[in-house]
């Protein structure tokens, strides 16, 4: 393997824009993909980020920059993870030693970040819809230049893609899509005369042979036309695998090594330079991880990691830290598992992001991975709940937006208890606005007859995972934040909580602070805060959004001058049904304080997730700042501030 301790980098030195790339010989090509690779492994040593989608296109993105007229032409990646050498070779390489940091570029494609990112992607199979989308605009407009859409094996497996290739394949526009197979198992060996047919068929002489062909079966009896077609693209299946996307109305070309700039290159300036109408497939063979061992050998060959050790291939990690809430919950529920063997796990594609793969260890028959289909896998479970089964559905917050329609037509209007985990619940960090669990409490929140949970703590989770096992004539969900927990003791057995109940942590008399979620340690915090300025302050944790724990709201309003809502969520959640309570019981009208805190109505970049919670202002100085401007008292002034308490 090559020595990958970053050397000098004499042809990736001389590439700011894609034009550097389009004079560049066939060895200066080879030589530049192994310093982009050599570079992109530097990058990730040090920031973290999606690695070995990145390593397994550095070919595949030297060729397209080569051939193809970017950013004229338009260049769409798929989910954005894989955009790392993209990014290198357009513009952005100084930048990239702050990849997912504040001020960096971002881990993901991103309009705003530069003229090459025509469309921004973080959630996959988003890319052809949106191809489709820009070469309709193109020829509505009458301009000349192409689109190209690079999708992966992965984002194949969502039904979104499958929708845009069903109406791009009845569509005359010229649209290029590559699927980039890193992992399916439909590639026959890749070869030199794979390399050589895919090279034959995109060729503009193939091309031309088909359309005499077409001709000439075009006067032949109906009969023999159809017989002549289907030979045709039958021999070109067996050959390549593409009937599925020939009967799709693509033109398929491939499989072809990704790896291999002799013969990727060729294919796609046949692909570029086709005089046909309509959308192209080339399917393109890559391996994830590709030149560095370390991810090559890897299960998940290194998609997500921390910083590491370029020699060893060895991730930072804090041995001394709490467990993620995250195995909390895989945990939690693999406890519950043993005792009732009709709890369910289900999630989309996300198996060790979501905790289930622990989950899936111990009760393989019970555990399903539906891959990138969040709404299929919630119709799924509905499914199951409807014979009885305690299906869990575990999504990230922002994918679980991808199945609200589910969520609303096939469970929530039928009352099925299916049981949503919501992960990466808040601000998550490095992944930035695109992953923010920002708004599941606002878009569950409005509907009728769903519980929804919010834990303080890991331990809290853990009884909520309880609960929720519990719940069987209603749909439910709990959310829960990135990142580690507080180290409590998980040895406590898990309890089901009352449905609809919070609990005080603090009493006080003069200020009180409601919080749902993890902001509750931020709020103890601020009730210390303010006792320094005489405020005595009781501290709530709400536990439920919904069912909203009434009793508790009216008299936190009724034994105090004011009232702090926190949440990690925007607006519309929380504290929503905070004021609904108080307006339906007449208390707004008895001149109570009010001060809801929540994510502001804007994007908050990646960051660090302190860096990202002081930038929301949800941190327990913030707190104190809010309730002495309502209070009127001075912050610098802690006497007057007593005296007056």
């Amino acid at each position: 393997m090559t020595d990958l301790c970053l050397k000098s980098t004499p042809y990736l030195d001389t590439i700011q824009t894609s034009e550097d790339l389009k004079g560049l010989t066939m060895d200066a090509l080879h030589k530049l993909a192994e310093e982009v690779r050599q570079e992109t492994i530097h990058i990730v040593s040090r920031t973290g980020g999606h690695l070995g989608a990145s390593l397994g296109v550095v070919e595949l993105t030297v060729a397209l920059h080569h051939v193809f007229d970017t950013p004229k032409d338009k260049l769409i990646w798929d989910v954005g993870h894989q955009s790392y050498p993209h990014k290198i070779l357009t513009g952005r390489r100084k930048e990239m030693v702050n990849l997912r940091q504040a001020g960096g570029p971002s881990g993901f494609t991103k309009r705003s970040e530069s003229v090459y990112d025509p469309f921004g992607a973080a959630h996959a199979s988003t890319s052809l819809s949106a191809a489709l989308g820009f070469a309709v605009a193109r020829d509505l407009k009458g301009e000349d230049h192409n689109i190209i859409a690079v999708i992966g094996d992965g984002a194949m497996s969502a039904g979104m893609a499958y929708e845009a290739l069903n109406n791009a394949g009845a569509m005359a526009s010229r649209l290029i899509v590559i699927l980039n197979d890193n992992d399916m198992s439909i590639a026959p060996p890749v070869g030199a005369m794979s390399g050589y047919l895919s090279r034959l068929l995109s060729s503009r002489s193939y091309h031309s042979l088909r359309q005499i062909a077409k001709g000439v079966a075009s006067h032949l009896p109906k009969s023999l036309e159809t017989a002549a077609r289907r030979a045709e693209e039958y021999a070109r299946g067996m050959v390549t695998g593409g009937t599925l996307f020939e009967e799709l109305g693509f033109f398929y070309v491939g499989p072809v090594d990704g790896h291999n700039l002799d013969h990727l290159i060729p294919v796609l300036k046949n692909v570029r330079d086709r005089v046909e109408t309509g959308p192209i497939l080339l399917h393109v063979v890559t391996q994830k991880g590709r030149g560095y061992a370390p991810a090559e050998a890897s299960a998940d060959k290194y998609h997500g990691v921390n910083k590491f050790d370029v020699m060893t291939g060895i991730q930072q990690s804090s041995k001394t830290a709490p467990p993620t809430y995250t195995k909390v919950f895989g945990e939690s529920l693999t406890e519950l598992a043993e005792k009732d063997d009709k709890i369910i796990g289900i999630t989309a594609a996300m198996p060790s992001g979501t905790g289930l793969d622990l989950f899936a260890k111990q009760f393989p028959d019970r555990f399903f991975d539906v891959g990138i289909a969040e709404q299929h896998a919630v119709t799924f479970a509905a499914g199951m709940a409807c014979e009885g089964l305690k299906p869990f559905v575990a999504l990230y917050s922002t994918f679980l937006q991808r199945a609200y329609d589910q969520v609303v037509h096939d469970v929530m209007l039928q009352r099925l208890p299916v049981r949503f985990a919501i992960d990466r619940a808040g601000l998550v960090g490095a992944d930035g606005a695109t992953h923010a669990g920002s708004y599941d409490l606002s878009y569950l929140g409005c509907l009728p007859d769903i519980v929804i949970m919010a834990a303080a703590d890991e331990l809290e989770l853990k009884h909520m995972v309880a609960t929720a096992a519990q719940i069987d004539d209603r749909p439910c969900a709990f959310r829960y934040p990135r990142g580690n927990g507080l180290g409590l003791d998980l040895n406590i057995p898990a309890q089901p909580l009352e449905i609809g109940k919070g609990c005080i942590v603090r009493e006080g008399t003069k200020v009180a602070i409601l919080s749902l979620g993890t902001r509750l340690a931020e709020a103890i915090k601020a009730a210390d805060l303010l006792m320094a300025y005489g405020l005595s302050t009781t501290v709530a944790n709400a536990r439920f959004a919904k069912p909203i724990d009434d009793e508790l709201v009216c008299r936190l309003v009724r034994n105090h001058e004011v009232l702090v809502t926190i949440e990690e969520g925007s607006m519309g959640g929380f504290a929503t049904q905070v004021f609904h309570v108080l307006a339906s019981s007449g208390l707004l009208e008895e001149g109570i304080k009010i001060c809801p805190m929540m994510l502001p109505d804007r994007l908050i970049d990646h960051d660090t997730p302190v860096g990202q919670y002081e930038e929301a202002e949800l941190m327990a100085h913030h707190i104190l700042s809010r309730v002495l401007d309502i209070l009127g008292i001075c912050k610098e002034n802690q006497f007057v501030a007593r005296l007056a308490s």
